[in-house]
């Protein structure tokens, strides 16, 4: 036999290269540290078939390192290089060798060519906070959730917003109204206080407060003074008569609402009592987050002054909207210079003239304020656990602004907290604000709720939208993914709030019954109206698996419903709890916080088909498996468990942990033979399964 026919022999013989084998990605367990600070030496892992490629190199920066196996484990081989972290982002990918073959991994898995948009990524001294990392985060709407002090309530009457007078909600049960920005249902701080037992026997470990500064409204995201809790939901120890008149919209004759949200007792009474919840929310081990509104403010708030109710009032200068004297001018664009005193020419956010924009780039002193008071909320007496940034990127004018304040305001938050975190609200790309120096990671709308809701509802997260194309259209969530986790680089896809619902956008109970529609037109009782609860336990199966911080948004646990704001706004349904939809949820948050690599492990998607998704979770150690059935008949699948380093070389088994299904779920114990890495289950209708093999 001649020399070529000897050479095509043995690559016949050869076995064929096992891409599905290969496999590394930014977890802790494939790069050692995997926030590595500059000058720190870095270990880099990939994984492959054993015995199966002649060889891995490296390739950082156009240089190449050849890699060495450090161990052989379950019939695969790992290799690792050991690099130097420098003081710029590093990226990089991997090349294969494997005979006259040359192939190449990056981000996407095996790739034919490497692309530098789907390098890995590695940035120098970006440090998250290790506790936000797959924390389980429970949002409150705080007027929403439990009224534990009456005697701090709005009164009806008590002053004019929006050319109507603000409304006390006596009936808790009620539906809030289309224009429902003036009722109050009073829940408050000392509501959240009297249930901490309930949360945290919930497993929750931290709280997300929507807006707790003073405001006019129940949202508050028109904050009146960043330097105070509202009395409404703080502690009112001053008081007076003096509501509105029938007819009567003039805030200044607003007696009793000045007296409360301006006396000064009222606001450190608040504020000292609000820093004693901090402090028990901390002793029973638990975060706490505020919303930080930097953007604008509101037409209420007392640099403005534009309802005059502090126009009068002793220790606080005049707003800017009273007087062109204001110190406060400055802090807002105002188009006409000789309207004073009584300026109504200023810019509103989205032109709204209840939310003043505040004017950054021609305000330095606005810019110490606002640092100012983001500190002061991180530091003692009040200690709280960071910031949720509400239209983060929309701050000033331009982005280049906005990356250099949010940089200064790191610096001033972690300076008072090295602990604290930043996250961030914001829609599209957020990897420019991702390089350690601004935000620590984002409400992870893109790589998890918008995704994952097409998946399994086919609707639009406000429910403006059914798009039958994409419910149950795997395929284009796994692109969806792949594409926006790799905008979230493994330091802030870890802690990313990833929710099924917020105050933004409809419940995702309601996104179950594929119905369009706005209380505006429709009525609240259609929002539950054919809604099932099977997807939803789907829904919260994939949020407790998924990377990130599993972020429940208050009475989703307990089957609250709606449509998008006003209506995803109603309250907490105590007494009337879904307890099953609550007993699946603790059970899936005991086992996001049982199983150490659904915080920090490698995720791997392993099947797919139409209604049909299968994942793994893995560590070096241990592997977990999941599967989604997202139609009404059942089905069988086969699926190629070894993906996730179980062995085909013998036979193991896969415990179930859960089991939903159409009617409730289950805790049976059952367990699964793999046979030569290979795992064949039975799904029923709507189900989802969770497996894990060590």
């Amino acid at each position: 036999m001649d020399i070529e026919k000897q050479f095509q022999y043995v690559l016949n013989m050869r076995p064929v290269l096992n891409k599905d084998a290969l496999h590394s990605d930014e977890t802790p367990y494939y790069r050692i540290p995997s926030e590595p600070k500059a000058g720190e030496e870095v270990t880099i892992r990939f994984r492959t078939q054993r015995n199966n490629v002649d060889a891995v190199y490296l390739v950082c920066d156009d240089r190449k390192q050849l890699m060495s196996v450090y161990k052989s484990a379950n019939g695969f081989d790992y290799f690792e290089a050991t690099l130097t972290m420098g003081n710029d982002v590093l990226r990089y990918y991997f090349e294969i060798k494997y005979g006259l073959v040359t192939c190449f991994y990056d981000f996407r898995g095996m790739t034919t060519e490497p692309n530098d948009r789907w390098m890995f990524e590695l940035y120098p001294d970006y440090d998250t906070p290790q506790w936000l990392k797959g924390a389980v985060m429970y949002q409150i709407y705080v007027d929403r959730f439990y009224n534990g002090d009456p005697t701090n309530d709005v009164e009806t009457g008590e002053y004019a917003y929006i050319e109507d007078t603000s409304v006390r909600v006596t009936e808790w049960k009620k539906t809030p109204a289309a224009m429902g920005v003036r009722e109050f249902y009073g829940g408050d701080i000392q509501g959240i206080w009297q249930k901490l037992d309930y949360l945290q026997d919930l497993g929750v470990e931290v709280l997300y407060l929507n807006p707790v500064f003073v405001s006019p409204s129940n949202h508050k995201y028109d904050c009146q003074d960043y330097e105070y809790i509202d009395p409404h939901i703080g502690r009112v120890v001053n008081d007076c008569e003096g509501i509105l008149q029938p007819g009567d919209l003039d805030n200044s004759h607003a007696y009793k609402y000045i007296k409360r949200v301006t006396d000064k007792e009222n606001l450190e009474a608040s504020n000292d009592m609000f820093a004693q919840f901090v402090n028990e929310v901390h002793r029973r081990g638990m975060k706490i987050i505020l919303d930080g509104v930097f953007n604008h403010c509101g037409s209420f708030n007392k640099w403005m002054d534009r309802e005059r109710i502090y126009e009068n009032q002793e220790g606080y200068p005049k707003g800017a909207y009273v007087s062109e004297n204001s110190p406060y001018r400055s802090y807002f664009d105002f188009q006409d210079q000789q309207a004073w005193p009584y300026n109504s020419s200023y810019s509103g956010w989205w032109g709204h003239d209840t939310l003043p924009k505040l004017n950054y780039e021609g305000s330095e002193e606005l810019c110490r304020h606002i640092l100012e008071v983001g500190r002061k909320w991180v530091s003692p007496p009040y200690n709280v656990d960071g910031w949720r940034l509400d239209v983060a990127a929309d701050l000033g004018h331009s982005n280049e602004f906005n990356h250099q304040f949010w940089k200064r305001f790191r610096k001033a938050v972690k300076e008072a907290n090295p602990e604290a975190v930043i996250l961030a609200e914001h829609y599209g790309n957020p990897e420019g604000w991702l390089h350690g120096d601004e935000w620590d990671t984002v409400m992870n709308y893109d790589a998890f709720m918008e995704p994952l809701t097409w998946f399994l509802t086919g609707m639009e997260k406000h429910s403006d939208e059914f798009r039958p194309d994409l419910l149950g259209n795997s395929e284009v969530f796994i692109q969806s993914m792949t594409l926006h986790m790799k905008s979230l680089h493994m330091a802030a896809l870890h802690g990313a709030m990833n929710q099924l619902s917020n105050h933004d956008h409809s419940r995702f109970l309601t996104r179950t019954n594929h119905t369009v529609g706005r209380v505006s037109y429709m009525s609240p009782e259609a929002a539950s109206e054919g809604i099932n609860s099977a997807v939803m336990r789907e829904a919260i199966v994939m949020q407790m698996t998924w990377p990130g911080a599993p972020t429940l948004y208050y009475g989703d646990e307990a089957g609250v419903c709606g449509f998008t704001d006003p209506d995803n706004r109603r309250t907490y349904p105590w007494g009337r709890e879904d307890h099953q939809m609550i007993g699946f949820y603790k059970e899936m948050i005991g086992i996001h916080k049982k199983y150490p690599m659904l915080k920090d492990g490698s995720v791997k998607f392993l099947w797919n088909d139409r209604n049909g998704l299968c994942y793994g979770r893995f560590s070096c150690e241990d592997q977990m498996i999941v599967l989604i059935n997202n139609q009404e008949s059942e089905r069988d699948v086969e699926i190629e468990a070894w993906k996730t380093g179980i062995s085909r070389m013998d036979d193991s088994k896969m415990d179930c942990l859960i089991l939903s299904h159409q009617n409730g779920y289950s805790k049976e114990p059952v367990s699964y033979k793999v046979k030569a890495g290979i795992l064949n289950v039975h799904l029923p209708s709507f189900g989802a399964m969770v497996l894990y093999h060590k």
